[in-house]
Protein backbone atom coordinates (compact mmCIF):
# COMPACT_ATOMS: atom_id res chain seq x y z
CA UNK A 1 0.00 0.00 0.00
CA UNK A 2 1.38 3.24 -0.50
CA UNK A 3 0.09 4.75 2.65
CA UNK A 4 0.18 2.37 4.97
CA UNK A 5 -1.91 2.47 8.35
CA UNK A 6 0.60 2.89 11.85
CA UNK A 7 0.40 -0.32 13.48
CA UNK A 8 -0.32 0.97 16.99
CA UNK A 9 -1.88 -0.21 20.57
CA UNK A 10 -5.75 -0.21 20.20
CA UNK A 11 -6.93 3.49 21.93
CA UNK A 12 -9.85 5.43 23.05
CA UNK A 13 -11.45 4.91 19.46
CA UNK A 14 -11.39 1.69 19.12
CA UNK A 15 -13.85 1.54 21.92
CA UNK A 16 -15.63 3.97 20.80
CA UNK A 17 -16.12 2.06 17.72
CA UNK A 18 -17.04 -1.12 19.31
CA UNK A 19 -19.74 0.40 21.15
CA UNK A 20 -21.30 2.36 18.42
CA UNK A 21 -21.01 -0.97 16.76
CA UNK A 22 -23.57 -2.35 19.24
CA UNK A 23 -25.53 0.07 19.20
CA UNK A 24 -26.32 0.57 15.45
CA UNK A 25 -26.71 -3.54 15.75
CA UNK A 26 -29.37 -2.62 18.55
CA UNK A 27 -30.78 0.00 16.43
CA UNK A 28 -31.29 -2.46 13.74
CA UNK A 29 -32.76 -5.31 15.62
CA UNK A 30 -35.15 -2.40 17.09
CA UNK A 31 -36.20 -1.57 13.87
CA UNK A 32 -36.83 -5.21 12.84
CA UNK A 33 -39.07 -6.32 15.81
CA UNK A 34 -41.01 -2.61 15.22
CA UNK A 35 -41.85 -3.87 11.64
CA UNK A 36 -42.79 -7.25 12.60
CA UNK A 37 -45.11 -5.90 15.64
CA UNK A 38 -46.27 -3.55 13.25
CA UNK A 39 -47.59 -6.09 10.73
CA UNK A 40 -49.28 -8.44 13.29
CA UNK A 41 -51.23 -5.28 14.75
CA UNK A 42 -52.32 -4.79 11.38
CA UNK A 43 -54.04 -8.74 11.48
CA UNK A 44 -56.06 -6.89 14.36
CA UNK A 45 -56.42 -3.91 14.25
CA UNK A 46 -59.59 -2.54 11.56
CA UNK A 47 -57.37 -0.21 9.27
CA UNK A 48 -54.32 -0.92 10.77
CA UNK A 49 -51.47 1.16 12.25
CA UNK A 50 -50.44 4.21 10.24
CA UNK A 51 -47.57 5.54 12.88
CA UNK A 52 -44.90 4.47 13.89
CA UNK A 53 -45.08 1.82 16.60
CA UNK A 54 -43.74 2.68 20.21
CA UNK A 55 -44.11 0.33 23.54
CA UNK A 56 -46.91 2.40 25.15
CA UNK A 57 -48.97 2.59 21.80
CA UNK A 58 -48.68 -0.73 20.65
CA UNK A 59 -49.99 -1.56 24.68
CA UNK A 60 -52.70 0.48 24.67
CA UNK A 61 -54.17 -0.87 21.35
CA UNK A 62 -53.27 -4.38 22.36
CA UNK A 63 -55.63 -3.75 25.35
CA UNK A 64 -58.21 -3.10 23.14
CA UNK A 65 -58.57 -6.31 20.94
CA UNK A 66 -60.56 -9.40 21.96
CA UNK A 67 -59.93 -12.37 19.67
CA UNK A 68 -63.10 -13.88 18.30
CA UNK A 69 -61.22 -16.98 16.83
CA UNK A 70 -57.86 -19.30 17.79
CA UNK A 71 -55.93 -17.34 14.68
CA UNK A 72 -56.60 -13.83 16.53
CA UNK A 73 -55.64 -15.09 20.04
CA UNK A 74 -52.26 -16.23 18.34
CA UNK A 75 -52.09 -12.58 16.95
CA UNK A 76 -52.07 -11.13 20.53
CA UNK A 77 -50.05 -13.47 22.04
CA UNK A 78 -47.62 -13.55 19.50
CA UNK A 79 -47.90 -9.21 19.85
CA UNK A 80 -47.36 -9.38 22.96
CA UNK A 81 -44.02 -11.38 22.88
CA UNK A 82 -43.05 -8.54 20.29
CA UNK A 83 -44.23 -6.29 22.28
CA UNK A 84 -42.02 -7.56 25.34
CA UNK A 85 -38.88 -7.87 23.03
CA UNK A 86 -39.25 -4.06 21.91
CA UNK A 87 -39.73 -3.27 25.33
CA UNK A 88 -36.22 -4.75 26.00
CA UNK A 89 -34.50 -3.48 22.92
CA UNK A 90 -35.51 0.06 24.30
CA UNK A 91 -33.85 -0.64 27.40
CA UNK A 92 -30.97 -1.42 26.14
CA UNK A 93 -30.59 1.27 23.43
CA UNK A 94 -31.33 3.44 26.33
CA UNK A 95 -28.44 1.92 28.06
CA UNK A 96 -26.17 2.05 25.25
CA UNK A 97 -27.07 5.65 24.46
CA UNK A 98 -25.77 6.53 28.03
CA UNK A 99 -22.57 4.02 27.37
CA UNK A 100 -21.66 5.77 24.41
CA UNK A 101 -22.07 9.15 26.12
CA UNK A 102 -19.66 8.41 28.73
CA UNK A 103 -17.06 6.93 26.73
CA UNK A 104 -17.38 10.26 24.06
CA UNK A 105 -16.52 12.13 27.43
CA UNK A 106 -13.72 9.83 28.21
CA UNK A 107 -12.31 10.31 25.07
CA UNK A 108 -11.69 13.89 24.92
CA UNK A 109 -12.47 14.20 21.50
CA UNK A 110 -15.42 13.42 18.76
CA UNK A 111 -12.92 13.45 16.16
CA UNK A 112 -9.75 11.10 14.17
CA UNK A 113 -6.94 12.85 12.38
CA UNK A 114 -8.20 13.68 8.95
CA UNK A 115 -4.18 12.97 8.25
CA UNK A 116 -5.04 9.09 7.65
CA UNK A 117 -6.27 10.10 4.22
CA UNK A 118 -3.50 10.87 2.30
CA UNK A 119 -5.57 13.18 -0.60
CA UNK A 120 -8.77 15.11 -0.98
CA UNK A 121 -9.97 12.16 -3.26
CA UNK A 122 -9.13 9.54 -1.29
CA UNK A 123 -11.43 11.85 1.87
CA UNK A 124 -14.30 12.20 -0.89
CA UNK A 125 -14.15 8.41 -1.64
CA UNK A 126 -13.89 7.38 1.69
CA UNK A 127 -17.10 10.01 2.83
CA UNK A 128 -19.20 9.80 -0.60
CA UNK A 129 -18.75 12.49 -2.37
CA UNK A 130 -16.46 11.71 -5.62
CA UNK A 131 -18.91 10.83 -8.02
CA UNK A 132 -18.64 8.01 -10.16
CA UNK A 133 -18.44 8.36 -14.14
CA UNK A 134 -20.91 6.23 -15.98
CA UNK A 135 -20.16 7.62 -19.16
CA UNK A 136 -21.60 5.82 -22.84
CA UNK A 137 -20.25 6.77 -25.89
CA UNK A 138 -19.03 10.05 -26.24
CA UNK A 139 -21.00 11.53 -23.62
CA UNK A 140 -19.61 11.76 -20.65
CA UNK A 141 -21.83 11.54 -17.32
CA UNK A 142 -21.29 11.16 -13.46
CA UNK A 143 -23.57 10.08 -11.00
CA UNK A 144 -23.81 10.41 -7.09
CA UNK A 145 -21.42 7.40 -5.47
CA UNK A 146 -23.72 5.14 -2.94
CA UNK A 147 -20.10 3.84 -1.64
CA UNK A 148 -18.74 5.86 1.39
CA UNK A 149 -19.25 6.79 4.92
CA UNK A 150 -23.57 7.77 4.97
CA UNK A 151 -23.43 8.89 8.39
CA UNK A 152 -20.24 11.52 7.11
CA UNK A 153 -22.26 11.66 3.93
CA UNK A 154 -25.67 12.93 5.35
CA UNK A 155 -23.44 15.79 7.77
CA UNK A 156 -21.51 16.62 4.72
CA UNK A 157 -24.89 17.17 2.69
CA UNK A 158 -26.75 18.85 5.79
CA UNK A 159 -24.11 21.14 5.47
CA UNK A 160 -24.68 21.91 2.20
CA UNK A 161 -28.15 22.30 2.08
CA UNK A 162 -27.72 24.61 5.01
CA UNK A 163 -25.28 26.70 3.04
CA UNK A 164 -27.62 27.08 0.93
CA UNK A 165 -30.65 28.84 2.79
CA UNK A 166 -28.12 31.85 3.24
CA UNK A 167 -27.90 33.55 0.00
CA UNK A 168 -24.66 35.59 0.30
CA UNK A 169 -22.63 32.27 1.98
CA UNK A 170 -19.59 31.43 0.00
CA UNK A 171 -21.45 27.56 -0.55
CA UNK A 172 -24.49 29.54 -1.89
CA UNK A 173 -22.53 31.45 -4.59
CA UNK A 174 -20.51 28.44 -5.43
CA UNK A 175 -23.79 26.90 -6.28
CA UNK A 176 -25.23 29.68 -8.34
CA UNK A 177 -21.82 29.71 -10.46
CA UNK A 178 -22.49 26.10 -11.40
CA UNK A 179 -25.98 26.70 -11.91
CA UNK A 180 -24.98 29.30 -14.36
CA UNK A 181 -22.30 27.44 -16.17
CA UNK A 182 -25.21 25.00 -17.03
CA UNK A 183 -24.86 22.37 -13.80
CA UNK A 184 -28.94 20.83 -13.13
CA UNK A 185 -29.70 21.94 -9.54
CA UNK A 186 -28.36 18.12 -8.06
CA UNK A 187 -25.12 18.49 -9.85
CA UNK A 188 -24.49 21.75 -8.47
CA UNK A 189 -25.34 20.48 -5.09
CA UNK A 190 -23.06 17.62 -5.68
CA UNK A 191 -20.31 19.87 -6.33
CA UNK A 192 -20.62 21.84 -3.22
CA UNK A 193 -20.70 18.72 -1.51
CA UNK A 194 -17.36 18.11 -2.79
CA UNK A 195 -15.85 21.24 -2.28
CA UNK A 196 -17.11 21.52 1.81
CA UNK A 197 -15.30 17.86 1.60
CA UNK A 198 -12.29 19.45 -0.10
CA UNK A 199 -12.32 22.09 2.14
Amino acid sequence: SPSPKEVGVEDHAALMKLWARRHRNLSSARTQVACRLHAVLCDLVAGGVPDEIYAEKAALLLAGVEPDSAIAAARVELAEELLDDLRRVDRQLAESKKRLEQVVAASGTTTIDIGRFPTRGRFAAFNGTAPIEVSSGGRKVWRLSRRGNRTLNHAIHMAAVTQLRFRHSPGRGYYDRKIAEGKTPKEALRALKRRISDA
